[in-house]
């Protein structure tokens, strides 16, 4: 890791919009541009329960993106060092007979990409769009979440002009239609009760126009040559029940406090930052127990 990499300082640009909670309309889209890289969905593929347990997947990923975005210079390198660890493992040959890992630093970068992106496209529909200012100085800590993270200065795109044409390059040339966007797609529209004990009664018609939503909002906000890429049509209908359901979020949010925006990701970065700190804190005491301990075996060794 660089050592000028950074973490999001409180109250900068990313800080205030990057864990704004309408973000996580964009999840679903965010997810099929991911899996939509060959290596990415391989790993998915072959390494994800994803389909079996979606919502705790999601639980962990919003988790994980907290605490690199609000738990500090030190908790979003600790998490940065896990993803990295987590990371190591998936690898593997995909049904296409290519070989694949997932530390791959094109793969890698692709990742980081959409999820600049999704907090960008995700205040144009939802919110109010940024201004030239604020997404240079968004994209320019980003930039730096990005290093954190561990890609290096010269993967990354120095510039939001260049990381728009670096984007839409990927999703025109790299991109592909393929099982794990499925997956993800079929896992929008019929959506899994987040918990075992809510009754099927319950959650059908929930769960339904929750799918239905999900759906409308994860075809609308992907780029529309993924879209033909996909096969996934896109009426004018379509786009007005989009604007609809925008025009409501946006008048909700407006009445919510702007710290109130946030709170979930603040809220989940200290949490983790918490049990990790007590995880660390048991690791040393029990090296230092196991210190002690074979510190005293040779004295009672001899004494014997």
């Amino acid at each position: 890791m660089p050592a000028e990499a950074r973490a999001p300082r409180r109250g900068s640009v990313v800080w205030r919009y990057f864990g704004d909670a309408r973000n996580m309309l964009l999840g679903p889209p965010l997810l099929v541009l991911q899996t939509a890289h060959p290596v990415v969905g391989a790993g998915v593929l072959q390494h994800s329960n994803y389909r079996e347990e979606p919502w705790q997947r999601l639980v962990r990923t919003y988790l994980s993106l907290s605490t690199v975005i609000y738990g500090g210079q030190r908790g979003a390198e600790r998490e940065s060092a896990r993803l990295r660890r987590l990371h190591e493992t998936i690898k593997g040959v995909d049904d296409q007979g290519r070989r694949y890992h997932a530390l791959n630093p094109e793969a890698y970068l692709w990742v980081h990409a959409t999820l600049v992106q999704g907090a960008v496209d995700a205040h144009r529909i939802f919110g109010r769009p940024l201004t030239d200012a604020q997404i240079a100085e968004y994209y320019a800590d980003m930039r730096q979440v990005g290093l954190l993270l561990g890609l290096r200065e010269h993967h990354l795109p120095a510039d939001w002009a260049s990381f728009r044409a670096y984007y839409d390059e990927r999703v025109l040339n790299r991109l592909e239609d393929n099982q794990a966007v499925w997956d993800v797609i079929d896992s929008v529209r019929h959506l899994k009760k987040p918990l075992r004990v809510i009754p099927d009664v319950v959650w059908r018609p929930v769960g339904g126009a929750a799918g239905r939503l999900a759906h409308l909002v994860t075809v609308g906000a992907l780029p529309e040559v993924m879209r033909d890429r996909l096969g996934l049509t896109w009426s004018p209908e379509q786009e007005r029940r989009l604007r609809r359901l925008a025009r409501v979020v946006r008048a909700t949010m407006a009445v919510v406090p702007r710290p109130l925006r946030i709170a979930g990701g603040v809220g989940a970065a200290r949490v983790t930052t918490a049990l990790a700190d007590r995880e660390e804190r048991k690791r040393r005491t029990e090296r230092q127990q196991q210190t002690e301990k074979d510190d005293r075996q040779p004295a009672s060794a001899h004494a014997g």
